[in-house]
């Protein structure tokens, strides 16, 4: 689904994408641009998409060092237990190499033998590790890695001893996609994945320069 064979102008194009990087949802775009909204949508979907591909090339990476370990439910507003255990959300376990990239993958579940093989397959051995205190991680405590934990119901963080990095993402993920209404469940790893790439472009763009004398662009 690439936009080499896209009907649109280029002029066109190019202002969906300055919309579409403004964080401007599709039917808001269609309007300015003049364009049906659902020619904007499957424009913004092919972005989405293009942005999965290329993150896709390296989901091989392997992380070390000190890597924040979290999981998350998405879905909307709705009576009754939220959270762990919320009935019809969907469940996303993320990993954040801190000072480096975000990783997020909808999972089925957050029980142990749905994360330790993400865990396992993302991270070099002798890792640290940082969670909170969910017990599903416990399975971390007799691993290859160096397991820290945070009691959130004690303190939010103790020195190094914390997970604020990747909570960080979970906000700023939810707040990108509080403004679409009903993202269907198929379609949610592809706004997931811009999510992820948009969290560590900012990152990037905050990083100090390296032997340059000019800012990081």
């Amino acid at each position: 689904m690439g936009l080499n064979r896209c009907k649109l102008s280029k002029k066109v194009q190019s202002r969906l994408i300055e919309f579409f990087v403004l964080e401007v949802t599709a039917r808001s775009a269609a309007d300015v641009v003049g364009i049906q909204p659902n020619t904007a949508a499957l424009f913004y979907r092919k972005l989405r998409q293009r942005i999965a591909d290329q993150l896709a090339l390296v989901e091989h990476e392997v992380f070390d060092g000190a890597v924040d370990l979290d999981e998350s439910y998405f879905g909307g507003v709705r009576k009754g237990k939220r959270g762990r255990g919320a009935a019809g959300k969907v469940v996303v376990f993320g990993l954040l190499k801190r000072g480096g990239k975000m990783y997020a993958k909808v999972v089925d579940n957050a029980k142990a033998a749905k994360l330790m093989p993400v865990i396992q397959r993302k991270l070099a051995p002798d890792s640290w590790v940082y969670t909170d205190s969910f017990r599903n991680y416990d399975a971390l405590d007799v691993s290859q890695f160096h397991h820290v934990r945070i009691n959130h119901s004690v303190e939010f963080a103790r020195g190094r001893n914390h997970i604020n990095g990747i909570e960080n993402f979970w906000i700023q993920a939810k707040r990108v996609l509080r403004k679409y209404n009903a993202i269907p469940r198929d379609s949610f790893p592809l706004f997931l994945k811009e999510c992820e790439f948009r969290f560590w472009l900012e990152a990037y763009r905050a990083l100090p320069a390296i032997n340059s004398p000019n800012p990081v662009p």
